[in-house]
């Protein structure tokens, strides 16, 4: 399949807000105003979708309700990009009631992450649009520590330059949006290297619990020539980790895998550097290929921003790692 990039954004743009998961409801007011204010700040003029403010039993609007708004929002020529509010549980609800001819004929940028690994995945593999792995709405209504993962929303976004990534300073883990002044953070000790070697390949990937909902499917895409990025929530743990690990390896073409790059595990999944590399041990599958961790991607922050169908090299030894993305 074809590759699709859609056009960069530039001041002015138009971006269109939208509820593929749980509703705007959720997001508290403060943050919002907050969000608001750093993505005009970007200078980007905001909208948002009709239906963001409905909420059911489920924290979410009808599928009716949702897939009328990202029909809106790709049909709708002025809007440049299209950004999730927040993840949750059910995006892949919406997978065989879209339009997916509607999105090819009309690329434009598609951001989001956790819950909605599941349309990011599933956009790439039906259309070839090449969309992005990142910041939610909501994640821009933090108050501070937000340069890092601000600067490489900007980086994917808004130009074609390779990008490379570097580890953060410091990072966190805590529920900002309750308390903006909670100040507890980790120093960042750099990426992790499981096994050496250099590969090259196209990003394939997120929250590892929701891609594995599109195996068997029509919606998962390819894994040929490609570089893995997976992470997940303060809800696993070793063992979930290991055997939502060994389903995404049991897929036919896992072989075509040329190497690993695993997002930062939150504090409450009690995932060690040392259970996390007797896990990526124990798989004969991976012994071959290049595996980095700790990297700054997930559900703690900061957080980079990454294609998902984009090109990126990856290069590893046992004093350093190096992660370039090629092709954004």
């Amino acid at each position: 399949m074809k590759k699709i990039f859609a056009e960069k954004l530039k001041k002015g743009d138009t971006i269109r807000v939208v509820a593929p998961s749980r509703s705007m409801k959720v997001i508290e007011d403060q943050t919002r105003q907050i969000a608001e204010k750093c993505l005009s700040d970007l200078g980007l003029n905001l909208e948002f979708a009709k239906h963001i403010d409905e909420c059911d039993d489920f924290r979410s609007s009808s599928i009716k309700s949702r897939v009328e708004d990202l029909h809106s929002a790709f049909s709708d020529t002025k809007v440049k990009a299209v950004i999730s509010v927040i993840g949750g549980f059910n995006s892949n609800q919406l997978l065989s009631y879209l339009d997916w001819e509607l999105i090819r004929t009309n690329p434009k940028i598609f951001c989001g992450f956790s819950d909605i690994t599941a349309l990011n995945n599933a956009i790439y593999a039906k259309t070839g649009l090449v969309n992005y792995s990142g910041p939610a709405f909501s994640t821009f209504g933090k108050l501070r520590d937000s340069d890092y993962t601000i600067g490489y929303f900007k980086k994917c976004m808004f130009n074609n330059d390779p990008i490379n990534v570097e580890a953060s300073a410091r990072w966190d883990d805590r529920k900002w949006w309750k308390n903006q002044n909670d100040a507890k953070y980790f120093n960042n000790k750099g990426f992790r290297v499981v096994y050496e070697g250099e590969a090259e390949g196209t990003i394939i990937g997120g929250n590892l619990c929701t891609l594995n909902l599109l195996q068997g499917t029509e919606y998962m895409p390819s894994l040929h020539n490609s570089i893995v990025f997976i992470e997940d929530d303060y809800e696993s743990n070793a063992v979930t980790f290991d055997r939502d690990l060994q389903s995404l390896i049991h897929q036919p073409d896992f072989s075509g895998v040329k190497g690993m790059v695993i997002g930062r595990f939150q504090v409450a999944s009690e995932m060690t550097p040392s259970l996390i590399e007797q896990i990526i041990r124990s798989k004969k599958e991976l012994h071959s290929m290049p595996i980095i961790y700790d990297v700054d991607f997930g559900h703690t922050d900061p957080k980079i921003t990454f294609p998902v169908g984009g090109e990126v090299n990856i290069m590893t030894s046992k004093k350093c790692a190096s992660i370039t993305i090629t092709k954004h």
